[in-house]
């Protein structure tokens, strides 16, 4: 059993590490920019991954660091589509983001 850090530090090193992990690639190179400042992609799904752009606030909700918790377990820091990955249901994440926005 190892030290835990609070959600939102977790988050942002999930976040720091994998950009760290993947500056080298190319096809990180030609979608960042297609990234606004504030935002970041995500891609979801469970057979078809789905690109999302989602606001850095998101990462101060509790839901969604649980989402990055269980892509951290699933995919440690190599995220093969080249972003986050989140291991969920395209409207299960819709339904969940659409209830951050409506707050």
């Amino acid at each position: 059993m190892g030290f835990r850090f609070p959600s939102i530090i977790q988050a942002k090193q999930i976040l720091k590490l994998h950009f760290l992990l993947s500056r080298g690639q190319s096809s990180i190179s030609a979608t960042a920019a297609e990234v606004p400042k504030g935002h970041f992609a995500v891609y979801v799904g469970e057979a078809e991954k789905k690109r999302y752009v989602v606001p850095i606030s998101y990462l101060n909700n509790p839901s969604f660091q649980k989402l990055l918790s269980h892509a951290e377990e699933e995919f440690g820091f190599n995220h093969p589509m080249g972003g986050v990955t989140i291991p969920c249901k395209e409207d299960a994440f819709i339904n969940l983001t659409s209830r951050f926005n409506s707050s």
